[in-house]
């Protein structure tokens, strides 16, 4: 791989749904997605696109996910030099291994990995180009990606060493405590904090960015969705919002402020 490749960023975002079809039709009428199917797998699946840009997919939660307990829910994939390796490594620092490294033929090679508080997530190595970009997110792309944590501080110390991020600016949340950010040297790419007790487990969650999230509120309750915080307004400007679609699986959305990308 060359110098250029761009280790540690978000590349790609999977919906693992009970219900695929009715997925789509949710996004492609929240956010504007088209989609297009991809017939390079054994398993149906669908592509996301973001106007000619495929930005992730959805495909049916696989049994064995559902046997573990897990719900309908979104993936990210980190790019990687070497999945193998950073399997290997992930586990030195204490992650597991929910799918070992595979390939994806034409593709790439992918894994799926827990860190030490279970928070799911995914490595990827792509067989040619790396999808998406650097820079900040376009409208109809996850522009934040956050990390609820029992212990943040530790959690950011395993993806430090696995993927080289970097702490930026951090804000006091008086009671909720310390929100962490972090990136890659180019401005901060999510945050991580400590969950409300309310929250279950670890996890992470994507948000998109979006023209207006006070008009998509209405459309996720008009849809089947769940709100499960805001809109509210954030630092800089933006407004933000939490939620879930009718399948279960939590979700984002961010509308930027003035001055601000999106």
């Amino acid at each position: 791989m060359s110098e250029e490749f761009p280790k540690g960023r978000f590349v790609w975002f999977d919906l693992m749904t009970e219900d695929p079809a009715g997925g789509q039709d949710f996004y492609t009428q929240l956010i504007g997605w088209g989609t297009e199917v991809w017939a390079g797998g054994e398993k149906p699946y669908t592509m996301w696109k973001n106007g000619e840009a495929p930005i992730g997919g959805v495909m049916q939660l696989p049994d064995e996910a559902k046997q573990s307990g897990a719900p309908s829910h979104w993936l990210g994939y980190v790019a990687v030099p070497d999945a193998d390796a950073s399997v290997a490594e992930a586990k030195k620092l204490g992650g597991t291994a929910c799918v070992e490294p595979m390939d994806i033929p034409t593709v790439g090679r992918f894994a799926v990995l827990a860190d030490p508080q279970g928070a799911v997530f995914a490595v990827f190595t792509p067989a040619g180009k790396v999808p998406g970009h650097e820079g900040p997110a376009t409208l109809g792309e996850v522009g934040w990606h956050e990390l609820m944590a029992e212990d943040y501080e530790a959690a950011f110390g395993f993806y430090q060493k696995l993927f080289g991020w970097q702490k930026t600016d951090a804000m006091d949340m008086g009671d909720a405590g310390v929100y962490q950010m972090y990136g890659r040297g180019a401005g901060p790419m999510g945050g991580m904090f400590n969950k409300p007790a309310e929250v279950p487990v670890s996890a992470w969650l994507y948000y998109v960015d979006v023209p207006d999230v006070d008009a998509a509120a209405g459309k996720i309750t008009e849809l089947g969705g769940q709100i499960l915080n805001g809109p509210m307004e954030v630092p800089g400007g933006g407004r933000i919002l939490q939620a879930m679609d009718p399948q279960g699986a939590a979700f984002a959305l961010h509308t930027p402020g003035p001055g601000q990308s999106g």
